[in-house]
């Protein structure tokens, strides 16, 4: 028995917000972000919740086979309990069903589909709702113009079940944590708990707003890491899944922004190769990026073809991973929309 993804369906919040307001044109066109879905009134369970509710609904799925709900957020609805268990819940599902939280950012989703693959693989589950959700935007100062115009909100489902062939493949794992604090909300956590930590605003030398309850990002350092770590990872992947370059039908990478995105396929040796690059109307939704991205694509070009396509996530951690997928199985009804 196998793992293999058989569905994926995304839910973006219903408010939209320009960045034409926020930076300049020249800023706009460098990232390739040009709006963002903002979860206002929606936690990270909520979108996560409407996800799933998409997922069984656009690809006719009884919620009752469920076996294992996995979410991956770092935006937990809770201190306690995790946000997995109430969503069995909220979704209706049987009380037999598992449930698990991963607090990852950007690499989250290929890590997931590891952890998804363990679970199937090794007879513990037949079949998962793997959900994604990220709600950056409610952690990012609105004076933070480095920042706020890359992330936006949105929730990913993915349904996961056994097959006869090898479908998630060619895993690879990275972690550099001395590199912790190059993307971190400070306070909140149980090392600087907010009852012994006031909140403090300070302004940065290019003048970007944000207190220590808010997201702290050090662009420069997450882009050199990026270019350093991930042209690696690449023919990691590669050499583990037994593959070259020629093999590949399409890479779909964590979608951070346009400029990284451009160089990074350069440098990983990957311009002959089909390359999703476009977050122009959600912006970076951190694990929900490839998924969504998947998605896109499948809509775009259709799945039959996409037998051999590399994911890739990196970022927050600082954390990278990638794998081969197998995605020519996925239904080709999701279409992302609100």
């Amino acid at each position: 028995m196998f793992a293999k993804i058989k569905a994926i369906s995304s839910y973006l919040p219903a408010q939209i917000e320009e960045n034409s307001g926020i930076v300049e044109a020249r800023f706009i066109k460098k990232i390739g972000v040009k709006s963002r879905h903002i979860a206002k009134d929606e936690s990270a369970g909520d979108l996560a919740f409407k996800a799933a509710e998409k997922l069984f609904s656009e690809n006719k799925i009884d919620r009752q086979e469920t076996d294992f709900i996995l979410l991956c957020t770092q935006h937990p609805d809770y201190q306690m309990p995790h946000t997995a268990a109430h969503l069995q819940d909220r979704l209706g599902l049987k009380k037999s069903v598992g449930s698990m939280d991963i607090s990852l950012g950007c690499s989250g989703y290929v890590y997931g589909l590891a952890v998804a693959k363990g679970l199937i693989e090794a007879g513990l589950a037949k079949k998962i709702l793997f959900l994604t959700s990220s709600v950056y935007t409610k952690y990012i100062n609105v004076k933070d113009t480095s920042t706020r115009p890359l992330f936006g909100d949105g929730a990913t489902a993915t349904w996961l079940e056994g097959g006869d062939t090898e479908n998630l493949r060619g895993f690879v794992f990275g972690s550099d944590g001395s590199r912790y604090d190059k993307l971190i909300i400070p306070v909140g956590g149980s090392k600087n708990p907010p009852r012994d930590n006031p909140e403090v605003f300070s302004t940065d030398d290019q003048k970007n707003f944000r207190s220590n309850y808010e997201v702290f990002m050090d662009g420069m350092a997450i882009t050199y890491f990026t270019l350093r770590e991930i042209p690696k990872l690449v023919d990691e992947v590669l050499i583990k899944a037994d593959l070259t370059r020629a093999d590949l039908d399409y890479c779909i990478f964590h979608q951070a922004n346009k400029f990284m995105m451009t160089y990074l396929r350069e440098k990983a040796g990957l311009n002959d190769v089909p390359f999703h690059n476009d977050i122009t109307e959600t912006g970076n939704i951190v694990s929900g990026s490839v998924p969504l991205a998947i998605e896109q694509v499948v809509k775009s070009h259709g799945a039959a073809n996409l037998k051999n396509v590399m994911l890739a996530g990196f970022g927050v951690g600082l954390s990278w991973a990638g794998c081969i997928a197998d995605l020519s199985e996925i239904k080709e009804v999701g279409n992302g929309e609100t």
